[in-house]
C-alpha cells in the first residue's frame, strides 16, 4: 500500500475514534459508517479497521501510557488531541511494523488538521514522553 493510503486510515480512523469518544458507539457501527463512506481504492481498510480495534479494545492499556505525561486530567484534553494521542500510542504498542518516527509525524499531521492551533505541540511532547518510558 502507498504511504498515503496509509494516512487516510489514520485520517478516517481519528474521526471515529473521535465519534466513539464522545457518542460511545460501538466499534462494529463505527467502522460500517466511516469505512462505507470510504473509497477502498484510496484507503488502506484493512490498516483503518485495525487501528479502530486497537483503540477500542485497548482504551484502559493507552490511557495508562499517556495519564503520566499529563499536565491536566484526561477528561479535561482538547478530545481531538485525546483522540490522535490514543490512536499514535495504539499504533507505537500495538503495530510494531510502523516506524516511530511515522507515528509521531501523522500523529502531529492530524493534530495540525484537526486539533488547536498549538496542539501539535502538547501531543509531541506527550508522545515523546510515553515512546521514551516505554522505549518500543
Amino acid at each position: 500500500m502507498k504511504p498515503s493510503s496509509r494516512r487516510r486510515a489514520r485520517k478516517l480512523a481519528l474521526q471515529a475514534i473521535y465519534q466513539w469518544q464522545l457518542a460511545d458507539t460501538a466499534g462494529n457501527d463505527l467502522q460500517q459508517q466511516f469505512l462505507a463512506e470510504a473509497n477502498a481504492k484510496k484507503i488502506d481498510i484493512d490498516y483503518c479497521r485495525d487501528l479502530i480495534k486497537i483503540v477500542i479494545e485497548n482504551c484502559a492499556t493507552i490511557d495508562e501510557k499517556i495519564i503520566p505525561f499529563l499536565d491536566r486530567k484526561i477528561t479535561e484534553l482538547n478530545p481531538v488531541e485525546l483522540a490522535v494521542l490514543r490512536l499514535a500510542v495504539g499504533e507505537l504498542l500495538y503495530r510494531k511494523d510502523v516506524p516511530y518516527k511515522v507515528v509521531i509525524d501523522e500523529a502531529l499531521e492530524l493534530t495540525k488538521i484537526f486539533g488547536s492551533i498549538a496542539g501539535f505541540k502538547y501531543v509531541n511532547a506527550v508522545l515523546d514522553k510515553v515512546k521514551a518510558v516505554n522505549n518500543e
